[in-house]
């Protein structure tokens, strides 16, 4: 396992530096990418990975990230953990600007990573054999709108279409497509970003809710999928705490047996 080397995007924080973690406790090497190079810098002393400063909104960012991938070693998986939500106003009075900024990090970084990363995947594939992976996190959002969901259900949408295509287009290679779809998960800066740093509205969607999901939740599952036998894909993980049946149906209190 040493020898296998995993590429997470969004390292900084959240599902992306819990992954990271993860995989360096089995035993994985690791490349974390993110835009915030002192939260990098901590994220390498703390766990030993290898780091790289990157805004993935901006193809020369992409391109330097691969060029220094293809000369530092093989890479066998990529996650495209990145992305992000703005706002929940409506789809007539929403900000033109939040809806570019959510498709650029959830659908245009990911498919220039993807495109990146192929040629190395398999540059990796023809080397040494076996099989290689490409996990993208989207969300419960990508799969079920919901009011003032607008711009974010949008986005994911279209992530889920592309990872779906993707897996289609893949099909006869050792490339196994995995889509990982959380619900509400509980990080120091989801909410943060989708409430312009608002933190008491930040914090209103977890009040009360029994055990949201946390990132290392998240990142169990990503490398948990990665680990299983190189001949099983699993395309669809969708993961919701059991306070979540829905993205809008969620029970706030105690979680108790109905009475008979």
């Amino acid at each position: 396992m040493e020898t296998r080397r995993a590429v997470v995007t969004g390292a900084s924080s959240g599902i992306g530096a819990a992954t990271v973690r993860l995989f360096r406790q089995h035993g994985w090497q690791v490349v974390g990418v993110a835009r915030r190079a002192d939260r990098l810098a901590a994220l390498a002393a703390e766990t030993g990975c290898d780091v790289f400063t990157a805004d993935l909104t901006r193809q020369q960012d992409v391109d330097s990230l691969r060029d220094y991938l293809a000369a530092s070693g093989a890479v066998h998986v990529l996650v495209n953990n990145a992305g992000g939500a703005k706002g929940l106003d409506s789809v007539e009075a929403s900000s033109i600007d939040d809806w570019a900024w959510m498709y650029e990090i959830n659908v245009l970084a990911v498919k220039r990573m993807t495109s990146a990363m192929l040629p190395l995947l398999r540059a990796s594939i023809a080397a040494e054999g076996g099989s290689a992976d490409i996990v993208t996190v989207t969300s419960i959002a990508g799969h079920v709108a919901y009011l003032g969901g607008g711009g974010y259900n949008a986005a994911k949408f279209a992530a889920h279409a592309m990872t779906e295509v993707l897996r289609l287009e893949l099909n006869g290679e050792p490339i196994r497509v995995i889509e990982i779809a959380p619900g509400m998960v509980k990080t120091d800066e989801f909410g943060l970003v989708r409430f312009d740093g608002d933190e008491e509205k930040a914090a209103a969607a977890y009040v009360g809710v029994a055990n949201p999901l946390t990132a290392e939740d998240i990142a169990e599952t990503i490398v948990s999928a990665v680990e299983l036998p190189a001949h099983v894909n699993l395309d669809l993980i969708t993961i919701k705490p059991v306070a979540q049946a829905a993205p809008t149906r969620i029970a706030r209190g105690p979680l108790i047996p109905r009475a008979d």
